[in-house]
């Protein structure tokens, strides 16, 4: 059902099981980039990372920051009561760095810890549920932190103005399978390490995606493959055999290949919300993840270089006249066999790349 879950090669000399100590070097580096370039953290700010040692990746991870920002202040999570970890929130001045390595998600009662921090001006990066990524999958993580800003803002804001001012769109899954989206986009949002003009600096790491949706849903038709869905607990599904979803009017209609699992996901949106919507066109651009090239977790997945969908009415960032926030509970991403991607009638992605950059060429 998941993905690659052999162990990394064994490494006598590592403090951090599964995760050899040149990974972590490399997890260094990465976190040195981030922090320099996405996130401008430099002194005389403050930061505090708040972490557990649940995972390999979890330890490795801990470590490249020691390395990286030695001054910080360091908090275990499960050696710590949940108030003192509210007083070293509050401690924090605006414009300072909060980073969360969590092996699940942090819980801390009512106080949604992301949203907090970011109301009182602070800088977040989080790391999630990394248990779900062991062995091999932790180099994969490790490897999608690298920051290279010439190809995420280069790239990502040049697929930004593409989308913005295309009028119809394809993706095509092979096979003769094209999905339409006969309609112009949503603005897309950018989530590339590039927080000018934005009110939050940070969020859930891995970085890479570009997303929008289609301005009017009913517009969006065809045939899509589907070669990985997020399942009931958030993990990677892949079918032996590529789903291929059939869409009418902005619905999915029909799922031929599908397996048990995806059956029921589909049976689940139908229950609470009557009919499964096709909303979400996620343009995803981190390098480190591919067909070949997986983790189990979904959230983390999201950000494979390729397209992803979502299934279900829910879409938090862009409101429709017919669904009610209330009404619409499911957010299922789905990943698509994608040979191409055409904005109007522009080749945008091929041979498992984007083919733009800031130049326009």
């Amino acid at each position: 059902m998941t993905s690659s879950t052999l162990p990394a090669p064994a490494t006598a000399a590592s403090r951090f099981g599964a995760i050899p100590e040149h990974a972590v070097d490399t997890a260094e580096r990465n976190v040195r980039d981030t922090l320099a370039v996405a996130i401008e953290h430099a002194a005389p700010q403050g930061a505090l990372i708040v972490y557990d040692t649940r995972s390999d990746l979890n330890r490795a991870l801990t470590e490249a920051y020691r390395r990286v920002v030695p001054d910080a202040e360091f908090v275990d999570f499960d050696s710590t009561t949940p108030e003192q970890v509210l007083a070293a929130f509050a401690r924090m001045n605006a414009g300072d760095l909060v980073v969360l390595i969590q092996s699940t998600s942090f819980r801390l009662e009512a106080f949604r810890i992301r949203i907090e921090l970011f109301k009182r001006g602070l800088k977040v990066i989080e790391h999630v549920h990394l248990s779900r990524m062991p062995g091999e999958q932790g180099l994969h993580y490790i490897a999608s932190l690298a920051y290279d800003p010439a190809y995420y803002r280069g790239v990502g804001h040049a697929l930004k103005a593409r989308i913005d001012s295309a009028q119809h769109g394809v993706v095509d899954s092979g096979n003769g399978e094209r999905l339409v989206f006969g309609s112009a986009f949503e603005s897309a949002k950018l989530n590339i390490g590039d927080y000018s003009g934005m009110n939050n600096i940070g969020g859930q790491f891995p970085l890479g995606e570009v997303f929008t949706e289609a301005r009017d849903l009913e517009a969006v038709n065809g045939r899509v493959r589907i070669f990985v869905f997020g399942d009931t607990a958030f993990m990677v599904n892949k079918p032996a055999t590529p789903v291929t979803l059939i869409v009418e009017k902005g619905r999915v209609v029909g799922a031929e290949n599908a397996t048990p699992e995806f059956d029921n996901m589909l049976s689940i949106i139908r229950a609470h919300e009557g009919e499964v919507w096709l909303r979400e066109l996620g343009f995803g651009m981190n390098r480190a993840f591919s067909r070949d090239c997986m983790v189990n977790d979904i959230g983390t997945f999201e950000r494979m270089c390729g397209i992803h969908l979502s299934l279900g009415a829910k879409h938090g960032v862009y409101a429709k006249p017919q669904f009610k926030r209330k009404e619409a509970r499911y957010h299922v991403d789905v990943f698509a066999v994608t040979e191409a991607v055409y904005l109007d009638d522009e080749l945008v992605y091929r041979d498992g790349a984007w083919q733009v950059n800031a130049a326009g060429n």
